[in-house]
């Protein structure tokens, strides 16, 4: 959406209206109209740049993208004198990506080119 590129679906983040504010939606699985995007902070700041969210999602009413930035951008930096015990710290364990062959539970994914 934000840069414009092809991707499989796979690759992208699917993101949808909650009263007025863009959610990400990872799994796929929150109900109404989506849009997808590259999870990454070039595409994100072209979408915006570009009012496509409002487009895509077929909406007139002004968008809150502050729970959606946090999710692509990640955490604030902690400031240089927070040196933090990291007990807080989360990390990923899985990458939806790097897996080998379908979700469990369901078949093969098709292969579907969006625009990213």
């Amino acid at each position: 959406m934000g840069c414009r590129t092809r991707a499989p679906v796979t690759d992208l983040l699917r993101v949808v209206v909650r009263d007025g504010v863009l959610v990400p939606d990872p799994r796929r699985r929150l109900p109404g109209r989506g849009a997808s995007l590259h999870p990454t902070p070039e595409c994100l700041h072209a979408a915006e740049r570009r009012r496509a969210f409002s487009r895509a999602l077929r909406t007139s009413a002004p968008l809150e993208a502050g729970p959606l930035r946090s999710h692509v951008l990640g955490p604030p930096a902690a400031a240089p004198g927070d040196a933090g015990s990291g007990a807080g710290d989360s990390t990923r364990t899985t990458d939806r990506r790097s897996r080998v062959g379908p979700a469990p539970g369901r078949t093969a994914r098709r292969e579907q080119d969006v625009v990213g």
